[in-house]
């Protein structure tokens, strides 16, 4: 038996993107990314930008172009000019010309980075200073230096812009993430004895592929509670077969496009949980609560790191970040605890529109049993105490007690009042203007 497809709990305005032949961002979302770009450029007296994706790696291609990487491409970026993107593959440029609607399509003929280095010389480009985005393999960047007066790693740069998101791209996020909700739901209808790990991925795939979802990750761990030997998901599932008494842990990101959810769950397969996997999904549980609690417009990576030491407090540690930064990228913050820290901290304090996953994958020490828990969360001014007051700075100046969670705000009546909406509430509140 098999479980028809389920579709995403999205909104309207996400099902008219999902409705696109291919779905792309609108033109004026694509125009103030690019803005944004060349502003930075300038800032860092970059005269050129080569953007460069491969194999589906490459965040900035789609994000500029629109166009989801597929073999090699190149965007040359110049101030005043319109965009150029070059496309390894001859046959995959008519339907890039229909989907980078933003750039100049080419194809790459039999050297991408040499058609690109020609249109940059044409420009006027030699001698001058080219930022690169992306992998760009040693080859085609010796090449790009040959002609460049200076070669610029531009990609910390273009991770900033990324940081807080646009409400286009929540749009997205949110498919994503609904998509991914539908692989947990899947996998939870359809685990039982008897299924391999492969056969887990089939269930996990089928409820998001229908949908236009893509793999990110899908990631599967099974063990015996009785006796574990495994304590974080494989990054290539076996076939193993699932049996009575095991845990099945699981990490994915169905994507739309390059938007990804993430989802990380754990269950027990045709029995109750062991006291040792009841402590484990516990700590994760109040490590997860402890890190949303505090997470807002302010909050500093070091804040998060306490938050999430209840782990380490309950006898635990973490066999992942803790905490990492999501959305076209692998972005900061990155955060593990004490016991297992990852990277000194980022000086980074959260923004009201970033994007972050908190996944407190909680482990014993010797590391031969964990359980997974995380999920992608929105920074908003917003909680379930009320709205946040902050500065321009990110300092906290007080708060606008509302006993539940705003949906939104807004200032109205010549800059008197402020609106705040809930599921079922409308409160006003009076404005010094002076």
């Amino acid at each position: 038996m098999t479980q028809s497809p389920k579709p995403p709990q999205i909104s309207h305005r996400q099902q008219l993107i999902m409705d696109q032949p291919w779905p792309r961002f609108s033109e004026p979302e694509m125009a103030s990314r690019r803005a944004s770009l060349e502003a930075v450029m300038m800032q860092h007296e970059i005269s050129h930008l080569l953007v460069y994706g491969a194999g589906g790696q490459g965040t900035a291609i789609p994000w500029l172009t629109n166009w989801p990487v597929t073999q090699e491409a190149m965007c040359l970026v110049s101030p005043g000019e319109r965009d150029a993107l070059f496309i390894q593959y001859y046959n995959h440029t008519p339907l890039a010309q229909r989907v980078a609607t933003s750039a100049d399509v080419n194809w790459g003929g039999r050297s991408t980075i040499h058609t690109a280095i020609d249109l940059l010389v044409h420009r006027g480009g030699r001698g001058t200073s080219v930022g690169v985005i992306g992998p760009l393999p040693f080859a085609p960047f010796r090449a790009l230096e040959e002609t460049a007066g200076r070669v610029v790693d531009f990609n910390a740069a273009y991770a900033q812009l990324r940081l807080v998101k646009s409400e286009e791209e929540f749009d997205w996020f949110r498919i994503g993430a609904a998509l991914s909700d539908l692989s947990i739901e899947a996998l939870a209808w359809g685990l039982h004895p008897g299924l391999t790990e492969h056969q887990l991925i089939d269930l996990i795939e089928r409820a998001y592929v229908p949908w236009g979802g893509k793999t990110g990750i899908h990631f599967v761990g099974t063990t015996s509670m009785a006796s574990p030997s495994l304590c974080v998901p494989a990054q290539f599932p076996s076939n193993r077969v699932v049996e009575q008494g095991d845990v099945v842990f699981t990490e994915i990101s169905a994507s739309f496009r390059e938007y990804s959810g993430q989802v990380l769950r754990s269950f027990t397969v045709d029995c109750e949980p062991t006291p040792l996997y009841r402590e484990l999904h516990a700590a994760a549980e109040a490590g997860f609560k402890s890190i949303v609690a505090i997470a807002k417009p302010g909050s500093t990576p070091s804040d998060l790191v306490r938050a999430g030491q209840v782990i380490e407090e309950a006898g635990f540690t973490i066999c992942d970040d803790l905490v990492h930064g999501y959305g076209g990228g692998y972005f900061q913050p990155v955060l593990g605890l004490p016991s297992r820290r990852t990277e000194p901290l980022p000086d980074l304090a959260l923004e009201e529109g970033m994007m972050i996953v908190v996944q407190p994958n909680v482990v014993t020490h010797d590391r031969t049993a964990g359980v997974q828990t995380g999920e992608c969360l929105r920074i908003t001014a917003t909680g379930p105490g009320g709205v946040h007051v902050c500065a321009p700075d990110g300092q906290r100046l007080g708060i606008i007690r509302t006993g539940k969670a705003i949906a939104n705000c807004c200032i109205g009546e010549m800059g008197r009042t402020l609106f705040l909406t809930s599921s079922d509430m409308l409160a006003m509140v009076p404005l010094r203007t002076s």
